[in-house]
């Protein structure tokens, strides 16, 4: 469970300080920013990030969780049998 976290949050995380970045440069509004900056960085980010994890499995990994979570997420299934 723990690499599915800070797999999400990373491109998250980045998305967030882009987003702040652009509203200092761009002299945005926080409203614009958070409305539309952050949450289409965020995907752009995880995309590009995943294509390269694909490619090139340790850049990926960095990428997507600063190298903190070593492994790709497995989900089990919750469905009994």
């Amino acid at each position: 469970m723990y690499d599915s976290i800070v797999r999400t949050l990373v491109p998250l995380i980045v998305g967030v300080l882009v987003g702040q970045a652009a509203r200092i440069r761009l002299d945005l509004d926080a409203t614009a920013v958070t409305a539309i900056v952050t949450p289409a960085v965020t995907a752009v980010y995880y995309a590009a990030a995943r294509w390269i994890e694909v490619h090139y499995p340790t850049a990926g990994r960095v990428l997507l969780s600063l190298g903190l979570a070593r492994g790709v997420p497995a989900y089990a299934s919750t469905t009994p049998r």
